[in-house]
């Protein structure tokens, strides 16, 4: 199981200074060139996104709230808040910004949130690059305390989570992951394969 720390910020983030995670397993497409880093920090706020992708044909056809993003271009964040409790949230977007918000502890009883403002809410930007494109996010305290009241962000919080980056309809088809997958065929939907983030 891969791990990595979670850097405490004061304000906004100063992404030159927090380490990055690189989402680089293929265990079912072979390597063509598309690349992802992520980078995490938290702040009395919430917790702050940035992932980062290299590839030069970038899909982005999704714009309604009911998309499927991940047949676009697509760089995607599941986590477990609490691990014990097991449900976990998926957030998946592409260069449109438009999202997959997901909640449950699988695919059978997933619930689909569809925020009213998403880019507002969770202070969303995107940006398409020479090589690439990136988005910057922060999912808010306040919306994590909706589902668990009490939640608090403090150093020493451990929480499960893994980053995946795919495209299923993209001239090249592809799949990584920051944490090995134990599963024989594509499939994102299996915390047990989540690797361990601890807050700083």
């Amino acid at each position: 199981m891969k791990k990595y720390i979670i850097t405490h910020v004061l304000s906004e983030p100063d992404w030159n200074s927090i380490p990055a995670l690189q989402v680089d397993e293929r265990p079912w497409t072979p390597d063509n060139g598309i690349r992802m880093i992520q980078q995490i920090c938290y702040s009395d706020a919430g917790i702050h996104i940035h992932q980062r992708a290299w590839e030069t044909d970038i899909r982005a056809e999704g714009t309604d709230p009911l998309s499927r993003v991940c047949e676009d271009s697509c760089m995607e964040f599941f986590f477990q808040p609490i691990p014990m409790d097991g449900r976990y949230f998926n957030i998946e977007f592409n260069l449109n910004a438009c999202v997959f918000l997901g909640f449950g502890h699988g695919r059978h009883d997933s619930l689909r949130i569809v925020p009213e403002d998403i880019k507002t809410l969770f202070s969303v930007r995107t940006e398409r690059l020479s090589d690439g494109w990136e988005i910057f996010y922060t999912i808010p305290l306040s919306f994590l305390r909706q589902f668990y009241p009490n939640y608090t962000l403090e150093p020493g919080r451990v929480i499960r989570a893994n980053c995946y980056k795919c495209g299923d309809k993209t001239a090249q088809e592809h799949y990584l992951l920051w944490n090995p997958s134990t599963s024989d065929v594509p499939d994102y939907h299996r915390p047990q394969d989540f690797g361990e983030m601890v807050l700083a």
